[in-house]
Formats: C-alpha cells, sequence, structure tokens
C-alpha cells in the first residue's frame, strides 16, 4: 500500500481565538475518525531550542525590539520547520501546527510596522519555502480576544494596547484576502463544539478526506 501524503495544516489568530483547543480536537477528528498519522505542534516552539526562545519572546519582564523580535521567530522557525514539520510531513504524517509564517506578517509586519517584504524575505528563508496546505484563520473581534485573554497571567504580547490588536486583526484578514486560495477565515467567537465540526467540515472538503 502506498504511503498516505503529508499534510501540512496551520491554525492562526490572536490569543483568545481558540487555535489549542482546536489543534487538538482536530489531531484527535484526523486519528480517530480518519485514521491518519497527526501530530500536534505550535510556533514558537515545537523544539527544545524553539520552547527556550518562546520563554523570552513571551515573559513579560523583557523588552525586545521589533526587529530582534521578528529575528527570535525566524530563528525559532528554522529549527521548527527542520527538525520537526519537514521530518514528519516526508513521514506521511499530518502536521496541525499552532502558528507559523502569516504571525510574523501580522504581529511584526502589521502589528510593528516592520516592512512587508522584509518579513515576506526572512520567511522565506526560515521555512526553505516550505508552506501550509490549508492554513484556518480563527477571526476574533479584539474585545473578545482582550476579554478572554484578561483572566489569566498575560504574557509580553497579550500586555500590548488594544491599538496593537487592531492592526494584527486587520492584518490577518487582509493577509486572508490576498490568499483566499490557501486560507479560510472562520468566526473564533462560536463555541467550541460548533467551530470544530466547521473546522473538520473544512479540512475534509480542502484535504478531499472521505468519511468512514
Amino acid at each position: 500500500m502506498p504511503r498516505r501524503k503529508g499534510f501540512f495544516i496551520v491554525l492562526e489568530g490572536p490569543d483568545g481565538c481558540g487555535k489549542s483547543t482546536q489543534a487538538r480536537l482536530l489531531v484527535n477528528f484526523l486519528r480517530f475518525r480518519h485514521r491518519v498519522a497527526a501530530i500536534h505542534t505550535r510556533e514558537p516552539g515545537g523544539t527544545y531550542l524553539a520552547e527556550a526562545v518562546r520563554k523570552i519572546l513571551l515573559s513579560p519582564t523583557q523588552k525586545v525590539q521589533p526587529l530582534a523580535e521578528l529575528f527570535l521567530y525566524e530563528a525559532s522557525r528554522v529549527q521548527h520547520t527542520r527538525e520537526i514539520l519537514r521530518p514528519a510531513l516526508a513521514q506521511g504524517r499530518w502536521v496541525i501546527c499552532e502558528r507559523y509564517a502569516l504571525a510574523s506578517l501580522a504581529y511584526q509586519g502589521y502589528g510593528r510596522g516592520l516592512s512587508l517584504e522584509v518579513v515576506e524575505a526572512l520567511n522565506h528563508i526560515a521555512t526553505g519555502g516550505l508552506d501550509p496546505h490549508l492554513t484556518l484563520l480563527l477571526d476574533l473581534p479584539v474585545r473578545l480576544a482582550l476579554a478572554r485573554s484578561g483572566f489569566r497571567d498575560r504574557d509580553r504580547l497579550e500586555r500590548e494596547p488594544r491599538a496593537f490588536w487592531e492592526r494584527v486583526r486587520r492584518g490577518y484578514l487582509s493577509l486572508a484576502r490576498v490568499r483566499s486560495r490557501g486560507v479560510v477565515t472562520l468566526a473564533g467567537s462560536i463555541g467550541v463544539e460548533s467551530l470544530h465540526r466547521k473546522i473538520c467540515e473544512t479540512v475534509e472538503r480542502r484535504c478531499h478526506l472521505k468519511r468512514s
């Protein structure tokens, strides 16, 4: 029997949109409903080095310049792509990842005001040209995102002012319109189960999975 082709799916969106929960639910759905070998990973993170970088980036005690922030994300992405993503895909696994290169365009490009051309160039270098087969953008109004993150200890990014998060959201939506063939936008404000169903339906349709 030929090996099943690996598939790379990314969940994007602001903190509070439900990425982690939906990523776990999707992995379980793929494993048990479609018998797909799927793994769950995240950015920044996924490897020892990338998780260490994550701690620096999210520490509320750190003051990180926008360009330094971008370089740290890209360094983490290099390690993650080469150590986790490419090997898993080469083995025919499905990779479900919380955030990837689109996040740098939304956060460091639109949010921080860095050149989108520079971010795109560094993304390409860091990923080696690896693009997701499908990106699911879980869109959430900023007021809801801030309300959801307000019930826990906030990290460095979560402490950014509302104007920053408005720019990030506009950036995500703008990028989704431009990349409409590869990005599907879903409302992150609906209930967990409703969103999970929509994600599963989208993945089955876009990835040509047949229900058993």
